[in-house]
């Protein structure tokens, strides 16, 4: 891959600051909107945000670590720029789409690149009813909550909260319990990537339950659906040998 115009936005931390002013006096750049490859200088949490600035018009991303964890990210160099993105190389996700419906009746809709995921709002355990394609699969989950999480996402919060490790190409889909009350040995299901979750909470009124996708929070929801939006292609990219797959591959193994 050649790219002629680049783009580099970074996180407001000093360090990654401090990159993005070095690179950009090395390299001809352009605005974000006018790029053909964005060179995102941060952490996992800039790449997620990056994804989704760009997820209307599926401009490629290129991470480089100036954060904490940098899962999502390359190696820091300021040397050898246009030769790492011309031999990087790219992986295609999709995001989740996520369509809840308050107590007020407000309808909102939100996308998920890592995970959709409903929360209680209170002391108060969460009491929710789980359909997958239209049957009810799960009559009366009570939890903190519960997870869908995509293979980009399996690694972050899902497995947090013992989810499993999905691998990119897997097509498969992570619906994961967050603290399971009843039934207490549930943990969780493997869904194709085409099923369609829908989440009822019980009793909303008087046990709150909150839905997120990623970053975007709704309060006191009352049903939440999601599946995967295929329509919509984020594209990652990474040094050879250094894939998304080959980090989640690598995760499994410590």
């Amino acid at each position: 891959m050649r790219f002629q115009k680049i783009a580099f936005i970074a996180s407001p931390t000093a360090e990654a600051r401090a990159a993005a002013a070095t690179l950009m006096r090395r390299y001809d750049h352009v605005t974000p909107e006018e790029a053909d490859v964005v060179v995102a200088l941060g952490g996992d949490g800039l790449m997620l945000q990056a994804l989704h600035r760009f997820m209307d018009v599926g401009k490629p991303i290129y991470g480089m670590n100036r954060g904490t964890v940098g899962f999502l990210m390359n190696e820091y160099r300021n040397d050898d720029l246009l030769e790492r993105l011309a031999a990087s190389h790219r992986s295609v996700v999709h995001p989740l789409l996520m369509q809840a419906v308050d107590t007020e009746g407000r309808e909102h809709t939100a996308r998920a690149i890592n995970e959709v995921y409903l929360l209680r709002q209170t002391h108060q355990t969460a009491k929710l009813r789980i359909s997958v394609d239209g049957h009810v699969r799960l009559e009366e989950l009570i939890a903190d909550g519960v997870l869908c999480a995509t293979a980009a996402g399996s690694t972050a919060y899902n497995l947090s909260v013992g989810g499993p490790i999905l691998p990119l190409h897997a097509r498969l889909l992570a619906l994961t319990p967050i603290s399971a009350f009843r039934p207490r040995r549930w943990r969780g299901a493997l869904l194709p990537d085409y099923a369609r979750i829908r989440v009822e909470v019980l009793e909303a009124a008087h046990r709150p339950v909150a839905a997120v996708a990623d970053h975007t929070e709704f309060r006191r929801v009352r049903t939440v659906e999601t599946w995967l939006d295929e329509a919509t292609n984020l594209v990652l990219l990474h040094d050879p040998g250094h894939s998304l797959d080959e980090r989640i591959l690598r995760e499994q193994f410590g």
